[in-house]
């Protein structure tokens, strides 16, 4: 009756494991009841009520399920003080399928509350798809459970007509979060296209709306998608191209909106310290501003020149990059996977932050020209 399926394509960090599908429903009687108490219990206190508690996207479809969980905890609560004795096998059988449910609920709620919000955004479509298969599962549910014991006139009535909004619930995708992906969009294909939008624009979206507020938040949400890029498979959405430039998005407005502001403190303000021999140029070293990690090949771990992107989605600088392919390497330095192809894709958006940066310290950085120049930093 319920299918491990619903989750397969949700294969990304923090995704539900496969021992998540596979909870144990060979508990005895007992202690299934109390189980079942427990963790629909505790998936009402921690989404229920306050706004914060809910997750920052899907919150309709969040709310919409919760509220059905909190109408079967009565109906499991009534079970559990008719005592065992009086229960039909049937009920047992659909208590261990409500013991499934309930922990796939969890998996996507707990998923949704702590993923990348431009990746749930991306995802948004996708996600309301998952809670509709579970109020599928729901009306499925119920219409095999034996409510016709001696339960309460209250407790049937609320049973029956958690029945009746199931089966006609329909797949509810929230106007305004899939506005705020088609903004998202809109933004990569200005990207796409040279045009760099209006940094109001991106303050107001990423700030205001995202509440990506500071430059610890933009580095959580790049890291997330880099780590999607190295777990993709296939041809799946969102494809690789739009991950690589989400990624030099994010890039580009945490430098646009925060600048040098660390990811601890103060904003304007960096760290002092010698830098180790050999790592940068002598005109940094003798500044003691240390290099923002972006910007710094993963490599030589010097200031990048010419920053190019791999098939993996990772960037390094032409040169350190060029030289591991030369000596015969045919993985990702970074990520250790096998790289589809040599071709470089030059990342001009990192390389034009690059060179910002350096301008607003008063260094020198003359940027090295992509010998390639028909290949665009932006494929999304």
């Amino acid at each position: 009756m319920v299918s491990a399926a619903i989750f397969s394509s949700l294969r990304r960090r923090r995704s539900p494991s496969l021992e998540a599908f596979l909870a144990p429903v060979d508990l005895p009687n007992a202690a299934l009841l109390e189980t079942l108490h427990v963790v629909s219990r505790e998936l009402i206190s921690s989404f229920s009520g306050d706004n914060k508690m809910l997750p920052f996207f899907q919150r309709k479809n969040s709310k919409s399920l919760i509220r059905k969980i909190q109408v079967l905890s009565v109906l499991l609560d009534s079970f559990r003080e008719m005592g065992l004795s009086k229960m039909a096998s049937t009920a047992l059988l659909c208590f261990k399928e409500l013991y499934l449910l309930l922990y796939r609920s969890k998996i996507l709620l707990d998923y949704i509350k702590f993923s990348s919000k431009l990746w749930l955004l991306l995802q948004n479509q996708s996600i309301s798809g998952h809670f509709h298969d579970l109020n599928q599962e729901i009306s499925t549910l119920l219409d095999v459970f034996p409510i016709e014991v001696n339960l309460s006139k209250d407790v049937k009535e609320q049973v029956e007509l958690l029945r009746e909004q199931s089966r006609k619930s329909k797949l509810m995708i929230d106007k305004h979060d899939d506005s705020l992906r088609l903004k998202l969009y809109h933004f990569l294909n200005e990207f796409e296209n040279g045009r760099i939008p209006d940094p109001n624009e991106l303050r107001s979206f990423f700030v205001e709306k995202l509440a990506i507020c500071d430059a610890k938040s933009c580095r959580i949400e790049i890291e997330f998608l880099e780590e999607q890029i190295v777990n993709h498979d296939g041809d799946i959405e969102p494809t690789v191209p739009i991950l690589n430039g989400l990624v030099a998005l994010m890039r580009y407005c945490r430098f646009l909106l925060f600048r040098f502001e660390e990811e601890e403190g103060e904003f304007g303000k960096w760290k002092h310290k010698k830098n180790k021999k050999g790592l940068i140029t002598r005109e940094i070293a003798d500044t003691f501003v240390t290099i923002p990690k972006d910007f710094c090949c993963p490599i030589s771990l010097d200031l990048m020149t010419d920053p190019v992107t791999v098939s993996t989605g990772q960037t390094y600088d032409r040169e350190s990059i060029s030289r591991w392919m030369e000596e015969g390497h045919f993985t990702c330095p970074k990520t250790g996977q096998m790289l589809g192809d040599t071709q470089l894709v030059p990342n001009r958006a990192l390389r034009n932050l690059i060179t910002q940066w350096c301008m607003a310290l008063g260094i020198s950085h003359d940027p090295l020209e992509s010998s390639d120049s028909s290949v665009e930093s932006f494929v999304a």
